[in-house]
């Protein structure tokens, strides 16, 4: 009989989020992973089966949950444009979508299953933003979005980037 597990796996899957969002998956190490998390290399292994199936698994949390969160929180807006402009910026300068970011144009080029899970995440973001819409515009404005959520992380922000901010928050804000 082997020993009981010595890690919670949900409290380790939050953690290899928020490193691989920083740090990105080609950027973090199995040893970084075993450093910051505090797992042993065996352990880690034994439960997520490599670097990948731990990625996966913290990929997978982020669209549940970070995502979805910022998904319930546009719908939960009801198209006032006050309480959209205020879940958009925090979109834009919170920590909600790197992973998924990051995921998109690291991974999911060479990933299907990577692909898959980001392509949810889009999703789930265009049927919040589309208010029913059947157009290409909520997918614009899922686009714009994510590129306002890169432009701040790198640190790139200006005047033109909060007037995008704001002519996306009138579009989800509408009545």
């Amino acid at each position: 009989m082997g020993r009981p597990r010595a890690f919670d796996e949900a409290d380790v899957i939050r953690s290899a989020a928020r490193l691989f969002s920083t740090r990105t998956y080609d950027g973090t190490s199995v040893d970084d992973l075993v450093s910051h998390l505090g797992v042993h290399r065996n352990s880690l292994y034994k439960t997520f089966g490599s670097k990948r199936g731990l990625y996966l698994a913290a990929l997978k949390w982020s669209v549940d949950h970070e995502v979805a969160g910022l998904v319930e929180r546009v719908t939960a807006a009801g198209g006032h444009a006050e309480g959209t402009h205020e879940v958009l910026a925090d979109a834009v300068t919170g920590t909600a979508l790197d992973l998924v970011l990051l995921a998109a144009v690291e991974r999911a080029p060479v990933d299907a299953e990577v692909a898959r899970l980001v392509g949810e995440a889009f999703t789930a973001l265009d049927q919040a933003a589309g208010n029913g819409d059947a157009d290409a515009v909520p997918a614009a404005a899922t686009a714009l979005l994510i590129g306002l959520r890169a432009r701040a992380r790198s640190g790139t922000t200006d005047a033109g980037t909060t007037r995008a901010g704001a002519a996306l928050a009138q579009r989800l804000g509408r009545p």
